[in-house]
């Protein structure tokens, strides 16, 4: 395994193992957040949510824009 390899592997196993606790843990948040208002648990949930998907986006582009 090459160390460029294996950066990315565990780059990529901190971002699971950090998305995978917000993902066990948002019913939880979001629940509490709806207790004073449903809107924003709403709001709340969704941005969890698309952040797991826009971190692995802005890693790929910043790859990217570093190859030659």
């Amino acid at each position: 395994m090459s160390p460029e390899s294996r950066s990315q592997a565990i780059a990529a196993a901190i971002i699971l193992f950090c998305a995978g606790l917000v993902i066990y843990f948002l019913p939880t948040i979001v629940l509490w957040i709806g207790s004073f208002s449903p809107a924003l648990a709403v709001i709340v949930g969704v941005c969890l949510l698309m952040c797991f998907f826009g971190i692995f986006w802005l890693r790929a582009r910043h790859q990217r824009s570093r190859k030659p």
